[in-house]
């Protein structure tokens, strides 16, 4: 991962940050980040202080990923209109819908929060299938993994710093006003994604096929794709066994002889690499192919696992900045292969399953990991960890295709 440094991978970021529509697009992502990235603290610690229940804390994030679940249909909206001006009217309906929050004061008005996290959850699906959809029109196929790259960067970076400034501002102020923020950073990405000078296709008008069927195409064009299939499944199963360890962190830092809050300095450290890898995959993609990339960035968490379960801080912080680097790289490898190798009319649908397919994993992993700490040893069920995602990282590294596609800009 040094070659972070890399001439090709400044010279790849810098194409991107030379070009008007890929600024403003990832400058709405970042703002956007920001924004949620607070809120997404925020709205759990809200609800602690009124209601003092852990569990009720924890269904904000279940109504922010429930929607997930139905994320291929979700993604159907952004492949039956233009994606600017869905990502425009969505950001500002997302800003007016957040003001909502004005009016929760006390534990009976808060079906409102958990009402607006699922739509906020609903409206995120959407937001992310058209703008995936609309990246390879604004910035071209050729930079879409420097793109991916900058864009996971940035909503890493974000999540270093935006939960540190959301709880100072609800300390100091209450949830509304961290709402407030929110809701402007979304008014802001709107104004962004409305200076695009993009060009679009007519959506394809919807056929007697219905929403379930050209949901399901999406699918198909997934499962049917050689190339995406094995990019999109190892994500998804990187990302299991990621809320496995995920699960497993506060037993790891017990181990350590540490306080829980000693997490906080694990989860910085991850960040970091995760912003680090960013910066560079355009360039690493281009060197050695997506699926080589994806694989070697799984193997790395493995070994990340393994420097974890081991008792030093040393090895603990060693593995958590491994995972950083490592996590990532199937992610914008699958992503970008999916924004390369579908045709644009399909792109909404096949990305948000795509998201479905490797995001939604997590939320498995982390319950079955709750259930395993409590009856595994951290010590064996990491190193088990490991070597599953080995097993997982294989297909990736031997592939045939690994080489020809390392030479080809879909891979």
């Amino acid at each position: 991962m040094t070659s972070a440094t890399t001439p090709d991978a400044r010279s790849s970021v810098s194409r991107v940050l030379r070009d008007r529509d890929a600024r403003l697009c990832l400058g709405a992502v970042l703002v956007s980040g920001f924004g949620s990235s607070a809120m997404w603290l925020v709205s759990g610690i809200w609800v602690k202080e009124l209601t003092g229940s852990d569990g009720l804390a924890a269904l904000c994030a279940f109504a922010l990923w429930a929607p997930a679940l139905i994320g291929p249909l979700l993604g159907t909206v952004a492949d039956r209109t233009r994606r600017r001006p869905l990502l425009i009217g969505t950001n500002l309906a997302l800003g007016a819908l957040l003001t909502a929050l004005l009016f929760v004061d006390s534990t009976s008005t808060l079906w409102i929060l958990y009402a607006v996290l699922f739509l906020y959850g609903a409206c995120g699906a959407v937001t992310d299938a058209a703008e995936a959809a609309l990246v390879t029109a604004a910035v071209g196929r050729d930079l879409t993994g420097d793109f991916n790259g900058l864009r996971m960067s940035a909503n890493e970076g974000m999540k270093l710093i935006a939960p540190l400034a959301g709880a100072g501002l609800f300390a100091a102020y209450g949830g509304a006003r961290v709402a407030l923020l929110d809701a402007a950073t979304f008014v802001l990405a709107a104004g962004m994604f409305a200076l695009l000078r993009v060009r679009e296709d007519s959506p394809v008008p919807g056929d007697a096929m219905g929403w379930r069927a050209q949901t399901a195409e999406g699918a198909r064009h997934l499962w049917g794709d050689p190339r995406l299939r094995p990019l999109v499944l190892a994500g998804g199963l990187a990302m299991l066994t990621s809320g496995i360890s995920g699960a497993a962190v506060y037993a790891v830092v017990e181990g350590l002889g540490h306080s829980p809050a000693y997490t906080g300095m694990l989860y910085v450290v991850q960040g970091a690499g995760s912003v680090a890898v960013g910066v560079a995959s355009g360039a690493l993609m281009r060197r050695f192919g997506g699926r080589r990339f994806g694989g070697a960035g799984i193997a790395l968490t493995a070994l990340a696992v393994v420097l974890q379960a081991l008792p030093y801080d040393a090895t603990a912080l060693a593995g958590s900045l491994a995972n950083g680097l490592g996590l990532p790289c199937v992610l914008i490898a699958g992503m970008t292969a999916v924004q390369r190798e579908t045709p644009r009319a399909l792109l909404g649908r096949a990305a948000a399953t795509a998201n479905t397919l490797m995001f939604t994993p997590t939320a498995v992993g982390i319950a079955l990991g709750a259930g395993l700490v409590e009856t595994v040893d951290y010590r064996v069920l990491l190193p088990v960890l490991a070597g599953a995602r080995l097993l997982i990282a294989a297909p990736l590294l031997r592939s045939r295709s690994a080489r020809a596609t390392s030479r080809r800009p879909s891979a």
